[in-house]
């Protein structure tokens, strides 16, 4: 398969430029929990000067099953609800800009991105998801490795070349879509210890453990493909989130990760945010 080295995601970040107004500072990202809350609030909030607040918005999320021999995708009721409806949910964010990204995890039943057993059954899997993302029209793919029960219905366990061969199909099968990755569970363990050109083939990461502030460590990555700040919108203390803001710009870091962002108006919290990136208050327009 085509590796693809490090330029890949210097055209990412050019392309999400590209395509919204001209601020400038690391890109934000959402994701949202579709199950309760409408994925296109993402795009509901702006800045002063008319550019989106949030640059990439996630659906929360799509599952890896397993159905006896294989890693099956599977969306459930409330995601393909989202994606049957992409003309008034995911067209609109997409005219803004924002790119919209389909997270995909584990759902307790052994099968994970960690423990494909050979080449042939990650590329199997990166097909289903290259299939789903052309057919519903997305930007695309979020790697999560949660969840997955690794071992459940006699499933293998995690090993270390799993992660390199999925990344590495999906990456040849989608082109300059993205490819971004949750740097949690095993995945994160044997891509620290990857080679360059594994990760190199990823969009961007971010730190997982929700109120901290640490940067993935995954060769093949630049600091501007990556978000050390992890903020659990409900949750995580408004001071925290603005710190954590300005440590990512201080620092260099090009991406800025949120999660859980919900239904109404959150501009006090997230216009705290974004003046610390951007200099810039947002605005809250259903």
């Amino acid at each position: 398969m085509k590796l693809f080295t490090s330029p890949l995601a210097f055209v990412a970040v050019a392309a999400l430029s590209s395509t919204t107004s001209a601020k400038s500072g690391p890109i934000s990202v959402a994701y949202v929990e579709v199950n309760d809350n409408s994925i296109t609030n993402v795009g509901d909030y702006t800045l002063a000067d008319g550019s989106n607040a949030f640059d990439i918005a996630i659906i929360f999320a799509a599952n890896i099953n397993y159905n006896g021999s294989s890693a099956v995708l599977y969306n459930n009721p409330n995601v393909q609800a989202v994606l049957d409806d992409a003309d008034n949910q995911i067209r609109p964010l997409q005219a803004k800009g924002i790119k919209v990204l389909l997270s995909i995890l584990g759902n307790h039943q052994g099968a994970g991105i960690s423990n494909f057993a050979t080449q042939a059954a990650a590329a199997d899997f990166a097909s289903q998801v290259s299939d789903a993302l052309n057919q519903y029209g997305l930007d695309g793919v979020d790697l999560d490795d949660e969840y997955a029960d690794y071992g459940t219905n006699g499933t293998p366990q995690p090993n270390d070349q799993s992660i390199g061969w999925l990344i590495s199909a999906l990456r040849t099968d989608l082109g300059d879509k993205l490819v971004t990755f949750y740097n949690y569970g095993p995945a994160s363990d044997y891509l620290s210890s990857s080679s360059a050109s594994i990760g190199s083939q990823l969009s961007y990461s971010w730190n997982a453990n929700y109120d901290s502030y640490e940067a993935p460590n995954i060769p093949g990555l630049s600091k501007s493909q990556l978000s050390p700040a992890a903020i659990d919108i409900p949750t995580t203390p408004q001071s925290d989130a603005v710190s954590f803001a300005q440590e990512t710009v201080s620092d260099g870091y090009g991406v800025y990760m949120t999660y859980d962002l919900g239904n109404g108006d959150d501009s006090s919290y997230i216009s705290a945010i974004t003046q610390a990136l951007y200099g810039q208050a947002a605005t809250y327009t259903p």
